[in-house]
């Protein structure tokens, strides 16, 4: 605008309003459309993980979360160590565990959640992602999960024997290694009879409770010890 010596606002741009307004209800309509989408997809994944990999806890509220977000946690595994086998195979995801190189404090989001903390992994969908992906990433989870359960010696299904209860010695070992020792011994727990283990890990405290959930298992608690503490699972079966 001349007026004023071009110093004066001038009139207001109607047509690049209304095309503003336009491009918005257009964006707002496909994103509705696009979460509609990944929602389907995210809950693929949330019903074939645990068709596909035992010991998973997927993590979550299956309708109140983002459409594009899915969590799940495998047992006996190192999230850290997951992650590097699912890169490899050419997915980016992401975690939530404790299990880190760099710290030995668990996610206060699934301490709060009150689920497993190791082997934690985060898919995210951005838009635009592929079912052919999804489907991909679903062929390959199975193989890497059993990888890493192999590498950190992750336990067989045992039969019980008739020995008196027992003391695991998880002192000085990581997540998800004090619940691997856990696993290793219970077969040889008589139903009825109790397994402490002992256990400097801060997960442990979160871990080992979340195993005896996920295994129909009592846990009847954590007992000062000399060093670290004792966490007491009773077999129930």
């Amino acid at each position: 605008d001349e007026r004023e010596s071009g110093r004066a606002a001038g009139f207001e741009n109607v047509p690049a309003i209304v095309a503003a307004a336009a491009s918005l209800r257009a964006v707002r309509a496909e994103a509705a459309e696009e979460a509609l989408r990944l929602r389907e997809l995210t809950e693929r994944i949330r019903a074939r993980v645990p068709e596909l990999v035992p010991d998973v806890e997927v993590v979550g509220d299956p309708v109140r979360r983002l459409p594009g977000i899915v969590t799940f946690s495998c047992l006996y595994v190192d999230g850290e160590t997951l992650l590097h086998e699912l890169d490899r195979a050419g997915f980016s995801v992401s975690s939530g565990s404790s299990c880190t190189s760099s710290t030995l404090t668990p996610s206060h989001v699934l301490r709060a959640m009150g689920v497993l903390s190791e082997g934690n992994v985060r898919v995210s969908l951005p838009p635009g992602t592929p079912a052919e992906d999804v489907e991909r990433f679903l062929a390959v989870l199975p193989e890497a999960v059993a990888g890493v359960r192999e590498k950190l010696g992750a336990p067989s299904p045992r039969t019980a024997g008739p020995e008196d209860a027992l003391v695991v010695d998880a002192l000085g070992k990581r997540c998800p290694l004090p619940v691997i020792e856990l696993a290793k011994v219970f077969g040889d727990v008589p139903v009825g009879a109790t397994v402490r283990v002992l256990a400097d890990d801060e997960a442990a405290r979160l871990d080992i409770p979340a195993w005896c959930e996920m295994r129909g298992q009592e846990y009847v608690g954590e007992e000062p010890a000399e060093r670290g503490s004792a966490y007491v699972v009773r077999r129930l079966s």
